[in-house]
């Protein structure tokens, strides 16, 4: 886990039937569909009358297509095609007159083709007739579905031309959107620049980092990451540049290296500030919608969006400098987190901030800050409660509180669970005497397993727990001792300062 250490393809749509270059002469279908062979006499008779389809070239607009000799006859007809599909009612055009008769017998309909003087016969001459019959109802269908398609996409093609007197006037985002959302919170997220003191007799500053941190107070106070201004805490240099480009110095007010927060105080502050309004983070859901704002790479005043993809996620994380890591029960989110968002707000859909982004997982990380790898949809947030809670205490006395039961626990420990190291640190003893830890009765080697109820995986885990309460909350801790589990009471005590 590693912080932002600053410094099958879909197919085409099909397009439109081809246009045929001719549309062939509707014939009238029966109700299923089926031909009757008719003489022209009698279909003249029968007062139907024929209407054969413009030639596509005729049309202007239209590119002329390919008639096909034959086409499968197509689904129904579509009830809004005005065009091409054969019609009995009125004002359709009445047929001209017949042709004269030749030797007897009446001419052919309008439209019939003509007809040749051989003697017909009866099986193979109806069989023709009925094939050319039921071609001639393909091609009108046909025709009719391509020229409406032509004719409708070419209305729709019209009407994207919007005149600049039909624009609004005023326009306005709702409240609520991205846009309405970031215009908002931009002007009090602010770029941290960050560069450590050095050089012969300390005049000098070598480069430091950028990371970003947003207006706490009215007061300008800035809240962001301890590991964003680390490394200008010791005679270093702290600036913060607004979005509307000023820049002011900044000092660190106090640092808490285990939470991975920092507030700084902006010198000269200008009036006016509008701190981000705060959230409640245990309120905070999966899948709820999430806004970060940022400096990623340097790019300032950069938005992006995601959902809180879990919570509690127990994420220890080094800032690749020190020997020490910061523990967190994170919210994580998939909005685009990269070195240089680091500090920055995590806003809900309202605009409150819900967290600190602090912290990413990315493909090329070794979980200790060493990677400058971008974002893969893992970022991870530390609560806005917890950090509200640190950072009262930072300004108030410039150093952090921490809860502890007073015990040491064994990080590198492969037990499924939260073990007590055999010594703590320097060889001192793992289980602090008269500390809380001691008066629930716990000893070294005992494995913790649950927290309140909540399954104890780790070391980091059950750390981020406890950093999740404050000093005199009184916890349930469920563990293991030679094979046996017990439960037990105990009153988390409280450590000032980082050393």
């Amino acid at each position: 886990m590693s912080t932002e250490n600053e410094g099958t393809a879909v197919p085409a749509a099909p397009s439109v039937p081809p246009v045929p270059g001719a549309a062939p002469e509707g014939t009238p279908a029966s109700a299923s569909g089926a031909e009757m062979p008719q003489t022209a006499e009698s279909a003249h008779q029968d007062g139907a009358h024929h209407y054969t389809q413009p030639a596509a070239a005729e049309r202007p607009g239209h590119s002329p297509q390919p008639d096909p000799a034959t086409a499968p006859l197509p689904g129904p007809v579509p009830a809004l095609a005005p065009t091409g599909a054969h019609h009995t009612a009125a004002g359709w055009p009445p047929p001209p007159p017949a042709l004269p008769s030749y030797g007897g017998g009446g001419g052919p309909a309008w439209g019939a083709s003509a007809q040749v003087s051989e003697p017909p016969r009866k099986r193979s001459g109806g069989l023709v007739a009925a094939v050319l019959a039921a071609a001639l109802v393909a091609g009108g269908v046909g025709g009719g579905i391509g020229y409406w398609a032509a004719e409708r996409n070419d209305d729709t093609s019209g009407s994207t031309t919007v005149s600049a007197a039909d624009a609004p006037k005023d326009f306005k985002r709702e409240p609520g959107t991205v846009a309405a959302v970031a215009a908002k919170a931009l002007p009090s997220v602010v770029t941290i620049e960050a560069k450590a003191g050095g050089g012969v007799g300390g005049n000098g500053e070598t480069e430091g980092g950028t990371g970003t941190g947003f207006v706490y107070d009215k007061e300008g106070h800035i809240l962001t990451n301890n590991h964003v201004v680390a490394s200008a805490a010791d005679g270093g240099t702290v600036s913060a540049t607004f979005s509307n480009g000023k820049k002011y110095d900044a000092e660190v007010v106090g640092r808490a290296e285990g939470y991975d927060v920092a507030v700084l105080k902006l010198k000269d502050a200008p009036s006016g500030l509008n701190p981000l309004a705060l959230g409640n983070s245990e309120q905070v859901a999966v899948g709820d919608s999430t806004i970060a704002i940022g400096a990623p790479f340097g790019l300032s005043n950069t938005v992006t969006t995601g959902i809180i993809s879990a919570k509690n996620r127990p994420v220890a994380s080094g800032d690749g400098s020190s020997g020490k890591n910061s523990y967190m029960s994170a919210l994580q989110t998939d909005a685009s987190i990269n070195p240089g968002n680091s500090g920055g707000p995590l806003l809900d859909s309202r605009g409150a901030v819900i967290g600190i982004n602090s912290a990413i997982q990315s493909a090329g990380s070794d979980g200790l800050g060493q990677s400058q790898a971008g974002s893969i949809g893992l970022g991870f947030a530390i609560p806005i409660n917890q950090a509200k809670n640190v950072a009262e205490q930072l300004i108030k006395t410039g150093k952090p509180v921490y809860p502890v039961i007073g015990a040491t626990v064994d990080m590198s420990s492969k037990d499924s669970g939260a073990k007590i190291a055999a010594e703590g640190a320097g060889g001192t003893p793992a289980v602090t005497p008269n500390g809380p830890a001691a008066k629930a009765g716990f000893k070294a080697g005992d494995v913790i397993t649950k927290f309140n109820g909540k399954s104890i995986d780790s070391g980091p885990t059950l750390i981020s727990e406890i950093w999740n309460h404050k000093p005199g909350d009184k916890v349930t801790l469920t563990y293991q001792r030679d094979g046996k589990e017990y439960k037990a009471e105990v009153i988390l005590g409280k450590r000032t300062g980082d050393s």
